[in-house]
């Protein structure tokens, strides 16, 4: 299954992809914001889930997301912003636009697997 990993951070893109291949996910595209994230779908009609993080440049996540959502139900693809924005109103706006889940930095390989897995079960 093929997961969309969005963060402006290089470093972070790879922790994340490091943690999604130690949970058995191993095909990953990566985008460095929001619109690299909306190219990559395009490219990639196969992405199955979206981790994209909140803070970037060019298009940030909340505004990524909401493009996502103009053009796919919110159940069609699952989208978690990884991010530090952990104030209740940030978590309450990305859910509203369509969130389906949040995970807030840093985080731990165990967090990114419990949130993923309602998605796909236990890898």
């Amino acid at each position: 299954m093929k997961i969309l990993v969005v963060d402006d951070s290089s470093t972070m893109r790879r922790i994340i992809s490091n943690i999604l291949k130690s949970n058995g996910y191993t095909d990953i595209v990566e985008a460095g914001d929001g619109v690299e994230g909306l190219n990559q779908l395009k490219a990639h009609p196969d992405v199955k889930m979206v981790l994209t993080d909140w803070n970037m440049p060019n298009m940030n996540g909340l505004e990524f997301l909401t493009k996502i959502r103009e053009t796919t139900p919110n159940t069609e693809l699952p989208v978690v912003m990884v991010t530090t924005e952990a104030e209740k109103a940030n978590v309450v706006a990305a859910i509203k636009a369509g969130a389906n889940n949040y995970i807030v930095k840093p985080f731990t390989p165990e967090i990114v697997k419990t949130k993923l897995e309602p998605f796909f079960g236990k890898a």
